[in-house]
């Protein structure tokens, strides 16, 4: 097998990684760069001129995985693309979105490339979506080669996929983005017992140790505390959420909270990408019951629709609690417009559920300290930080230590290290040597054609 990273930059970005197996030749993931514009953020495509493509996996809709697809696809335009029941659903809905955001980038930032892609192509697209059920094989043929790939549910997202390839002799599982633990709306990883040849394995949470007594229940009581303590005093809770997955779990587990006690009846205000897809979560849950979601939740939390702030920094918000995107604070979105009004008190409170690059506004908000001044740049507008700001470890990703578990499980010959930073990747490596649990570990260089 050959593995090529088209992730220009390595580590987490434009995730895509190209297969050769046999006679085959295929696509796992096209996505976008998060921290880059333009061209810049796409795959090395070029790396594509020549190769002859079978197909394309899509493991989840997340754009760092997703976000390109059709730009591939144009290049492609008979190549079949396999995901998942809800992936199907989601996929277009997400590539849609990406399309409004490149239009308003290209009038704001003038970036003359964009869109990469329009809503016709995305329309155009969707017909080569082929949804694959959990854990039954798909049968793929080339002359007298055959192969088979089976894709397994592996939590971290609605919809989200490992997949076994099975060709010849050869195993090779790819474990995409893995959570095991059980969310309120979605089952964790489901994992075949077996051995591999070879493990493609995430890396994300390769530098992040899980503090002690930080388990998923324990940080939502936590948090819990924390938005009553907030609500009590007569302050106003800010939650920056990522609009796939995250919005949908935080308004399921308030929703149960609510019913125990644990958090006060008040205001619930959302907004944002997050709550179109709510409409896609009660859809995907009634016609396949692989996600646990209803639209019932935004009756039973009297969700309302706020008020963005059309004078940020001084506009007084009406007080409850904001769980709305974007999940990093990104400039001109809903969080961090609300922001703007809420961190000049005390009585505020702005919580984060999930990661955040220290390059976005939300990163460097966790960073600062109270007293500070925090700088809107959009706004041209400082104010000094008083609201409490905090994190809760409520991560979509499997632990490092449950990474290596699966690697000791599979007793693979050899693992592939990818989707996560150099220093992450060199963890694993250093791990996966130091207790045996492959002979060969393998970082592949991006861009370069790597034997495996």
């Amino acid at each position: 097998m050959n593995f090529t990273d088209l992730n220009k930059s390595g580590g987490i970005g434009s995730n895509s990684s190209l297969i050769e197996l046999g006679n085959f030749k295929f696509l796992v993931d096209s996505g976008l760069h998060p921290k880059e514009v333009g061209k810049g953020a796409v795959p090395q495509l070029e790396l594509l001129d020549g190769v002859d493509l079978d197909f394309i996996v899509l493991t989840h809709c997340h754009l760092d995985h997703l976000g390109s697809l059709p730009i591939v696809m144009k290049r492609y335009p008979d190549v079949p693309v396999f995901m998942s029941l809800p992936s199907r659903v989601l996929a277009p809905r997400m590539l849609r979105n990406s399309v409004n955001v490149m239009k308003r980038q290209r009038k704001e930032q003038g970036i003359p490339e964009y869109p990469l892609f329009t809503f016709s192509d995305v329309d155009h697209i969707s017909a080569r979506f082929h949804p694959l059920r959990f854990e039954q094989p798909e049968v793929i043929t080339k002359g007298a080669d055959e192969l088979v790939i089976t894709l397994y549910p592996s939590g971290h997202v609605a919809g989200a996929a490992s997949m076994l390839v099975e060709h010849a002799d050869e195993t090779v599982y790819f474990t995409g983005d893995l959570l095991f633990d059980d969310l309120q709306t979605l089952p964790g990883a489901r994992i075949p017992d077996m051995k591999v040849d070879v493990l493609v394995t995430e890396t994300t949470r390769g530098l992040t140790q899980r503090a002690q007594d930080s388990e998923r229940d324990q940080e939502w009581e936590r948090l819990f505390a924390g938005v009553t303590r907030t609500i009590e005093q007569g302050g106003t809770c800010l939650l920056p959420v990522f609009a796939l997955g995250r919005m949908q779990e935080v308004l399921a587990v308030f929703a149960d909270a609510q019913k125990r006690g644990k958090i006060p009846r008040c205001p619930i205000f959302s907004a944002g990408l997050g709550m179109d897809i709510v409409d896609y979560f009660d859809q995907i849950s009634r016609e396949t019951g692989l996600i646990r979601f209803r639209k019932k939740v935004l009756k039973q939390l009297r969700v309302e629709s706020p008020r963005i702030p059309q004078n940020p920094g001084f506009d007084k918000l009406p007080k409850g609690i904001y769980v709305v995107s974007s999940g990093m604070m990104v400039e001109k979105t809903p969080s961090y417009s609300l922001a703007s009004c809420l961190l000049h008190s005390d009585l505020n409170s702005v919580y984060f559920v999930g990661y955040c690059d220290p390059d976005t506004p939300g990163g460097k908000l966790k960073a600062c300290t109270k007293g500070e001044k925090f700088w809107f740049d959009v706004y041209d507008l400082e104010t000094e930080l008083h609201a409490e700001v905090d994190s809760f470890d409520l991560s979509g990703h499997a632990d490092r230590e449950e990474i290596l578990d699966l690697v000791a499980e599979f007793e693979p010959q050899k693992v592939v290290l990818t989707h996560g930073d150099p220093e992450a990747r060199r963890w694993f490596a250093e791990k996966i040597a130091e207790e045996s649990l492959a002979p060969n570990v393998i970082d592949p260089e991006p861009c370069v054609k790597t034997p495996v």
